[in-house]
């Protein structure tokens, strides 16, 4: 009895060790989840980056607005690359003349969200213009401007702002419309009406000048381009072209076939510098070859006598045509003087000669040559000449 007494008991004390060790486990697992001390734990969501703050951000008046342009930022505060473009927020505040705007007056007038940044981008900066109304400007004409930009990339976390800029408004020139073009051989030869008033509708007199705006064009954007500027598929940017003192240019930097798109600027004098009206109504326009070269000249025909195994013909030949664009020479004949006759060259000629044969002794020939351009503009006949083969005394 005693032993089996001593071996339950020694079978109890085990059993008690066992269930200390396991209690003793769980309550350490317990305290780890509670801890999170060395356990795996809830995901935590990534705090969104702040995009570094605007550094280059500058104003000056366009019509009857102001344009901003800034470089978007590509890094956040803490180093690391943005992935996707951030949402900029445009803010302005004004004040009198005799006293600067603070920022801390400056209020949100306009917000690009992050999937329209791309829209204002030009020569790889953001280019936005923001709106003024004339008749602020009228009514209140000794007001400064201020502006600043902030980005984010999320409703909670906005970059810092942006450099301040400062800046007066003016009575902007009305916008030129009317802008009209007419395609030469050598020229794209612009005209226009000179506005006479300002925005506000107050009269002015004196005027600086003209810009005038050119970039190159997608074909099949034009019909948008020439209702809203913003809608061209530009291949090449609106770059300053010329500064004409009148309301006409003659545009010789062009090539027939390619589409052109052009915008006018006005410039009048405003407190100590100038201010640019808006850009006129957008004139497009695609400019044809539709001009034939000049007619050859010189052109000299002589009779060749039949001789053994080539039979009597006409050699002609003539001066090089001194076109540009030159593809080649056509020649006809014609037993008629008043007629351009039968065409004796389907293929263009390169050379400024031909040999025709045979020729029939006795026939009354004349022959006449045209030029003929790559746009396929053929030029009149120029001054025939005549050619009556006859048999060798």
């Amino acid at each position: 009895m005693g032993t089996r007494h001593c071996g339950s008991l020694t079978r109890r004390r085990a059993t008690t060790r066992h269930h200390l060790n396991f209690d003793f486990r769980v309550s350490c697992f317990a305290l780890l989840l509670l801890a999170g001390c060395g356990a795996p734990g809830e995901p935590q969501p990534r705090r969104p980056p702040i995009p570094t703050a605007v550094t280059d951000l500058s104003a000056r008046q366009l019509g009857d607005g102001v344009l901003l342009t800034f470089t978007l930022p590509h890094h956040a505060v803490n180093g690391q690359r943005l992935t996707e473009p951030p949402a900029v927020e445009i803010l302005r505040a004004t004040a009198p003349e005799s006293g600067a705007p603070k920022k801390a007056a400056a209020s949100l007038v306009f917000t690009i969200p992050s999937a329209a940044v791309e829209t204002y981008f030009a020569d790889g900066r953001i280019q936005f213009t923001d709106p003024v109304p004339p008749e602020e400007v009228r009514d209140h004409p000794d007001e400064r401007y201020l502006y600043i930009v902030r980005t984010r990339l999320s409703s909670k976390h906005v970059s810092a702002d942006s450099n301040s800029v400062f800046l007066r408004l003016y009575p902007a020139p009305e916008r030129i419309t009317g802008v009209q073009a007419r395609v030469t051989e050598s020229a794209i030869e612009l005209s226009w009406p000179a506005p006479t008033r300002a925005t506000t509708g107050a009269p002015f007199t004196t005027v600086s000048g003209y810009r005038i705006y050119r970039g190159e064009i997608n074909p099949a954007s034009s019909a948008a381009a020439a209702e809203d500027v913003s809608k061209a598929e530009f291949t090449s940017p609106l770059n300053l072209l010329a500064s004409p003192s009148s309301t006409s240019y003659s545009d010789a930097q062009f090539d027939f076939g390619r589409t052109y798109l052009y915008s006018i600027r006005l410039i009048m004098p405003a407190g100590t510098g100038t201010v640019e009206s808006a850009d006129s109504l957008p004139l497009v326009i695609t400019p044809r070859d539709v001009f034939p070269p000049a007619p050859p000249k010189g052109l000299e025909v002589i009779f060749v006598p039949a001789s053994p195994g080539i039979p009597a013909h006409a050699e002609l030949s003539w001066e090089i045509s001194p076109e540009t664009d030159l593809a080649g020479y056509h020649v006809y004949r014609s037993e008629q003087e008043d007629t351009r006759g039968a065409l004796l060259t389907p293929d263009l000629l390169l050379a400024p000669a031909f040999r025709d044969m045979p020729v029939v002794l006795g026939h009354h020939y004349f022959y006449r040559v045209t030029a003929v351009d790559r746009a396929g503009n053929e030029s009149e006949p120029g001054n025939p000449e005549a050619l009556q083969p006859q048999q060798n005394p």
